[in-house]
């Protein structure tokens, strides 16, 4: 469908153009409106054939990272009692309540296991093939080295002083999600859940994890009766997020201009294979006065290298010009 977008001002065209396509001269050609047809889909993860030397890095950085992780989890925060929201915490609190009432002994992997598992499934629709498999491997790996890691160290941690556990465990998560990040991998857990709900009921996913997590640390206090618990849980939580933006401090979402003769064809690529939501801008050439159409969408920065090499294995000659998403809120899908 269309509809009509009156432009007020246009800084940014002024001083340049998207591959000969000036946004002004197109905006006053047609007296200051832009004609756009909007799609509208639901999002995914974006796939594109993988190198072999690429899937050797992306499987080094899934096991790597995934130990790493086990690590944090298991030989600080968990003896500590620190709950930093997600599905290890929740576990960490399920398995409190197990042994206290039913006198069960339960591996932490194994209970994040079992919640990590529907979760999947729930968020399989929005995964590519490859990233869905990545996402499987990365919650077994950590469940499996998370209860190996306990066994081993006989559930005591490395260091006493649960500030100490609160920041070397929530350093520890920091790096070792940005690795998995990195690797196209998620590790499923309660931001699936988030992303869901977010869906439903048109709240930010950042928000929505934020109460989530917020709701496993209070659970934390109520279980172990002990007011440092959630203390100690926020700095760790803290940190986490502190580490992850020093080590990815761009804005987690870009805006990308795609400008192409086979419009179409990537259309229905990106809606029918990757999912994509986006918004076609008609403008003009500026040299040749050709009518164009630009595709405008947003994508997480993570996924953008894999949506480029399917792009340009459709069309070689496609331009893409991308920048910082300043709105990363999304229209409630249908």
């Amino acid at each position: 469908r269309y509809f009509y977008r009156k432009v007020i001002s246009l800084p940014v065209a002024s001083s340049g153009s998207f591959g000969g396509i000036s946004l002004r001269e197109a905006a006053e050609s047609t007296r200051g409106i832009i004609f756009v047809r909007e799609t509208s889909t639901s999002y995914t993860m974006p796939t594109a054939p993988t190198t072999k030397k690429q899937l050797l890095l992306d499987a080094f950085l899934i096991v790597f990272g995934s130990f790493i992780l086990a690590i944090g989890y298991s030989l600080f925060l968990a003896p500590a009692h620190i709950s930093p929201g997600g599905v290890y915490g929740l576990a960490l609190v399920i398995r409190e309540v197990a042994r206290s009432l039913f006198g069960l002994e339960l591996g932490l992997g194994t209970i994040a296991l079992v919640f990590n598992i529907p979760l999947f499934l729930l968020a399989m629709k929005g995964l590519g093939k490859i990233t869905a498999v990545k996402t499987v491997v990365t919650f077994v790996l950590v469940a499996l080295f998370s209860d190996l890691i306990e066994t081993w160290s006989g559930g005591r941690p490395l260091v006493e002083e649960s500030i100490l556990c609160s920041f070397y465990g929530g350093a520890l998560l920091g790096v070792s999600v940005w690795m998995i990040f990195t690797a196209q991998s998620t590790c499923a857990g309660t931001d699936t859940l988030a992303r869901v709900l977010s869906r439903a009921f048109n709240t930010k996913v950042s928000t929505l994890i934020m109460l989530i997590d917020s709701l496993i640390v209070l659970l934390g206090l109520w279980v172990f009766q002990d007011w440092r618990v959630p203390l100690y849980s926020w700095i760790a939580i803290f940190v986490y997020s502190k580490v992850v933006d020093a080590l990815q401090p761009q804005n987690p979402h870009k805006s990308v201009f795609i400008i192409s003769d086979k419009t179409q064809e990537l259309r229905e690529v990106l809606i029918g294979q990757v999912g994509v939501r986006g918004t076609f801008l008609h403008g003009q050439g500026m040299y040749s006065g050709t009518p164009r159409e630009v595709l405008f969408i947003i994508i997480e920065r993570k996924h953008f290298a894999m949506l480029k090499k399917l792009v340009k294995d459709l069309d070689p000659k496609a331009f893409i010009t991308t920048a910082d998403a300043s709105n990363d809120s999304m229209p409630l899908l249908p």
